[in-house]
């Protein structure tokens, strides 16, 4: 991709997007979080084309309402080769917003070396929602006055106070109970 090109950002509108917690959108990056894949459902929800999205950073459908600590904590296990989970508001093509939990795999060569993340992500249920809601609007409002190590440092000690680290908190949170989390596995099998 051409770094000088401008990347149009849509104007954020408050207007959800649902879609069926049986679609799953899946896409693959290289290391530097270009998008080299994406499926149907990326597509048909996000509101951009195949071609609008392939070569472009995965970033293009981060929401402003997303605090850059979520970010930082799932680049920071992705680049140290381990798979982790998040719950991200994205923003599609219309400015409209959707809710998902993204489960990101690391894909490594023969050597051991990191060659391209994929992501899985699925509907976040309404509960999984309001929790995140209140928890991201507290992070942003201090990441605008004390940057990311205030945002970080705020989640540490609301997990603190939970009793759990941050995997353990999105675990007890998203983890699909009985058959969908049987599903789930077997759809990133198919990936591997």
């Amino acid at each position: 991709m051409n770094k000088h090109i401008k990347i149009y950002r849509p104007i954020p509108i408050d207007e959800e997007i649902k879609f069926s917690k049986k679609k799953f959108i899946v896409s693959k990056t290289d290391i530097n979080g270009t998008i080299t894949f994406v499926n149907k459902n990326f597509c048909d929800i996000s509101g951009y084309s195949e071609d609008e999205l392939i070569g472009l950073p995965h970033n293009i459908v981060r929401h402003p309402d997303m605090p850059r600590a979520i970010f930082f904590l799932i680049w920071s296990s992705l680049l140290k080769g381990e798979p982790v989970s998040g719950v991200i508001k994205s923003l599609a093509k219309s400015g409209k917003y959707y809710w998902v939990i993204a489960d990101f795999d690391v894909k490594k060569d023969e050597n051991g070396n990191i060659k391209s993340f994929t992501a899985f992500r699925r509907a976040a249920p309404q509960h999984v929602i309001d929790e995140m809601e209140e928890l991201y609007e507290t992070m942003l409002n201090i990441e605008k006055r004390r940057g990311i190590k205030g945002s970080l440092s705020y989640l540490e000690s609301y997990l603190e106070e939970k009793g759990m680290n941050y995997e353990e908190f999105l675990n007890d949170l998203v983890i699909p109970k009985g058959i969908v989390g049987k599903l789930l596995s077997k759809f990133k099998d198919m990936f591997d």
